[in-house]
């Protein structure tokens, strides 16, 4: 294929690829309890603005970094990883951790890197990589350093991979990811004190992928529109957000028939509109278990969250039928508590214990020896991974 043939192809489209990807797939969120009879489908916490929300996070930093003698403490917290995982990291170089007797809880995945040598010659090294890895199209295509699905993709063919790659920042990584043909994704908060024999599960949160249901008579367009929390995000699919992919008119203008779900996004970031809900009820002991000897196969692994699919709760609960498609470090937040049925006091209450964990964490390594990063190191990796999101492709 030419560089010219580039602005030839079609453009993908989401809503087609999830066809291919989900082909026969049912109507509602298979493995996973129904969402609905929400009282209310928005928390106060995400109608307010960013600085205002967290400027309460921010001072307790400030406290806890003065109470620990440390501004960037955390970023020993995973002293194998850059800044603790807080941001800047390797997801691939985080996965690889996971020790070889626990690989097969990963969805398999290649990294590769934009070389400069053409997009044609990268996308041949990308098919080569995938071929002996394995993978197959469709598969999923993220950013190597990232954050809330910015730049994550489904991709369902080469031509398609193509335009990823022509968008892509050159001399940046990237991963090719084995999509998890399940509905049921999880967020899994887990914590070890450096020293202690075993760590546990703190919380365990459902996500939803963004949807609506069909009513027999509306157009897809005027459902998103009219959905009590699809509306506050209908910029990702309409139009109006370039870092996502809009539907296109044809499935804009279509009329879903009465109560067909019509899945918006391959991504479930609250973000772009999925719906997380608390399920901490489903924390079992082999489930804690589980995931303990997975983290623990990791090198000084202490704080952080496993972002899994899953085929069933049920099995969730017996800590089988997973894979997992990111691990997240310092950074991570305990998202239960966006639950938009937890109160805003509950929501703090909680982002302030998984502060506090994130601390004595840190402190703990720091008598071990481990030095934290200085501010300096620390600001200018946030501002690398922020000039990175500003780059990449449209999230699907």
């Amino acid at each position: 294929m030419t560089e010219r043939a580039l602005d030839d192809d079609e453009a993908p489209s989401f809503l087609k690829m999830l066809k291919t990807y989900k082909p026969g797939r049912k109507n509602r969120h298979t493995g996973m309890p129904s969402p609905d009879g929400l009282k209310r489908f928005v928390s106060l916490a995400e109608r307010l603005p960013n600085g205002l929300f967290y400027l309460p996070v921010g001072l307790r930093w400030l406290f806890l970094s003065a109470r620990y003698r440390s501004l960037t403490l955390p970023t020993v917290s995973n002293p194998m990883i850059e800044t603790g995982g807080f941001w800047g990291e390797s997801k691939s170089d985080i996965m690889e951790q996971v020790g070889d007797d626990h690989q097969q809880w990963v969805a398999e995945f290649v990294t590769f890197e934009r070389n400069g040598k053409g997009v044609d010659a990268d996308l041949q090294d990308a098919l080569s990589l995938m071929k002996e890895k394995g993978l197959e199209f469709p598969v999923v295509v993220k950013p190597d350093v990232g954050w809330q699905g910015y730049g994550v993709r489904l991709v369902e063919e080469d031509a398609h991979l193509l335009h990823y790659l022509d968008e892509y920042p050159k001399g940046e990584k990237l991963l090719l990811q084995r999509p998890v043909q399940h509905d049921g994704e999880a967020g899994i908060f887990y914590v070890r004190y450096p020293g202690e024999e075993h760590g546990k599960v703190i919380s365990v949160t459902l996500r939803y992928f963004p949807y609506v249901y069909g009513d027999g008579t509306s157009t897809l367009r005027d459902l998103i529109r009219n959905n009590p929390r699809m509306k506050t995000h209908a910029d990702y699919y309409l139009g109006g957000k370039t870092e996502h992919m809009s539907l296109e008119k044809q499935y804009l203008d279509m009329v879903p028939a009465d109560g067909e779900l019509i899945r918006l996004s391959f991504i479930g970031s609250i973000r772009v509109g999925g719906l997380y809900r608390d399920a901490s009820h489903l924390i079992t002991p082999e489930l804690s278990a589980r995931i303990d000897a997975i983290a623990q196969s990791m090198p000084e692994f202490y704080f952080g969250r496993f972002d899994v699919r899953f085929e069933s709760t049920e099995l969730l609960q017996k800590g089988e039928g997973f894979s997992i498609i990111e691990i997240n470090g310092a950074g991570s937040e305990a998202i239960s508590a966006w639950d938009p049925e937890v109160s805003i006091f509950k929501l703090y209450k909680a982002l302030f214990k998984s502060q506090s964990l994130l601390f004595k964490v840190g402190h703990l390594n720091r008598s071990r020896g481990y030095k934290p990063m200085t501010v300096k190191d620390f600001l200018k990796a946030a501002a690398k991974q922020n000039k990175l999101i500003d780059q990449y492709p449209p999230a699907s």
